[in-house]
């Protein structure tokens, strides 16, 4: 529908005014052969009656209609209107192409919307003001949340059903690869490629670890405490085929020569600092893996890896690293201070 005429300050002429319903154009669209301007609304509803030009009846359809020219939108946008909102109170006239951003602004305007100054915080309309309740508003609020969350929370749920049966169908199919490479060694490549990959996959997900004290080394750590060392491994998501092994190197027993006891651990101390250490979550102790030490000696790493536990000094390396930057920062304020303080000395006892 277009815009009423007794809104317009002066005259409209008569090409600015939608045949259909006698308003000033609003959206226009125009036919294509007679190009006879309407309102987007009036001309669409019309063409779902009666496929024709309201005013010479010639044949058109939907698709055929075009945008007015520029000349006419340039002739409705100089059009000076009166505010949307005179009847509340607004005296305002604009220019018709700056009314969509005056009713944004006007103070006049019942739907504009406003702070709740009561507490809650709400935005609602100026007109539903009075009738706000911020308890009932508030309630309303909770309860959509909280079936926002009850739906999320069946998402997560079937999510972890599919993923669950993704895990058992590639657990099947690994273990269907294992049959097979007695038969045929290009199986026991794409075997061994799957297994390097999801021990890739699973470090790449652990913390990296700054061990602070590796005096602190428990080499040979008792049943329980490998228990609970090897229930954290599963819950992070070891590769099934390596935490038996993990957990066998993490006794002195199994471990290679430069390890295997007191007085190598510590000829070798020095080159600890070396190794890629990942932290098993939530314990004091760490998993140092084949695939991330291969720069290492061979007689201070083994395949798939090793476990080392620890009773304590074992830290996550971001937090580490911004501590030891601190303690940098600190000792580099301090050698200034001291710097200052010799120069302030040596101006007032040596004057000359």
């Amino acid at each position: 529908m277009g815009y009423e005429l007794n809104r317009f300050e002066g005259d409209v002429d008569e090409e600015l005014v939608c045949p259909i319903c006698g308003g000033v154009l609003e959206e226009p669209l125009q036919a294509p052969s007679c190009e006879h301007a309407f309102c987007a609304s009036c001309i669409q509803e019309w063409l779902t009656r009666q496929p024709t030009c309201p005013v010479d009846r010639n044949p058109i359809t939907p698709n055929q209609l075009k945008p007015v020219p520029r000349i006419l939108r340039n002739l409705l946008s100089r059009l000076q209107i009166n505010c949307d909102n005179a009847s509340f109170g607004c005296t305002v006239v604009v220019k018709l192409d700056m009314l969509p951003n005056h009713l944004n602004e006007c103070e006049f305007n019942p739907k504009k919307p406003v702070h709740c100054d009561l507490g809650c915080g709400l935005v609602v309309p100026k007109d539903e003001l009075k009738e706000h309740n911020c308890v009932r508003e508030l309630r309303n609020l909770v309860q959509q949340q909280n079936q926002k969350i009850a739906e999320m929370q069946t998402e997560i749920a079937e999510h972890k059903l599919q993923i669950n049966e993704q895990k058992r169908e590639l657990q099947l199919l690994k273990e269907y690869m294992r049959s097979m490479r007695v038969s045929n060694p290009r199986m026991r490549e794409i075997q061994t490629e799957m297994e390097q990959s999801d021990i890739v996959r699973w470090t790449n997900s652990l913390v990296t670890a700054r061990v602070t004290r590796w005096g602190g080394m428990i080499s040979t750590p008792d049943a329980v405490l490998q228990a609970v060392i090897k229930r954290s491994l599963i819950d992070s998501g070891c590769p099934s085929h390596i935490v038996n092994e993990l957990m066998e190197n993490a006794h002195e027993r199994r471990w290679p020569a430069g390890l295997a006891t007191l007085e190598t651990r510590q000829l070798n101390r020095r080159q600890y600092e070396n190794y890629v250490t990942k932290r098993i979550p939530g314990k004091q102790a760490v998993v140092v893996t084949s695939i991330e030490n291969q720069h290492m000696p061979e007689d201070l790493i083994m395949e798939p890896g090793l476990v080392m536990i620890f009773a304590h000094g074992v830290e996550n390396f971001f937090k580490q690293t911004a501590e030891t930057l601190m303690r940098r920062r600190i000792m580099r304020r301090n050698k200034l201070m001291m710097s200052f303080c010799d120069r302030l000395y040596s101006v007032v006892h040596c004057p000359s």
